[in-house]
């Protein structure tokens, strides 16, 4: 990134933090805790079920892999996971469509 794009991210998130009331304090709390809850689960089970990778490997984790499921499957990734953007509301209370052979159709073309 060159130094103008990250002088204007910059700017662009310091008006943010000032918008919601965040101080770099707050920040820099939640930055330090983090690496500490990514060192507490290395891998990961679609049920919740974790290991750091310290130890005897898991029960769940070797049946996994001796089922023949690599265990890189289950490794939690250092990138964050989008988060997902709530849905918008739409109002069809004024849809001119409402109630026509329009909007019944089908979608399957």
């Amino acid at each position: 990134m060159d130094e103008r794009k990250r002088d204007s991210m910059i700017a662009y998130l310091r008006h943010r933090m000032e918008e919601f009331g965040i101080e770099p304090e707050d920040l820099a709390a939640v930055l330090a805790a983090e690496p500490a809850a990514q060192k507490a689960e290395r891998y990961r089970s679609a049920t919740g079920d974790s290991w750091d990778g310290q130890g005897e490997m898991p029960q769940w984790l070797k049946q996994a892999i001796s089922a023949g499921q690599s265990i890189d499957h289950f490794e939690l990734s250092s990138k964050t996971a989008p988060v997902s953007q709530p849905k918008k509301h739409v109002d069809w209370t004024n849809d001119p469509f409402a109630g026509s052979p329009l909007a019944r159709s089908s979608n399957s073309r």
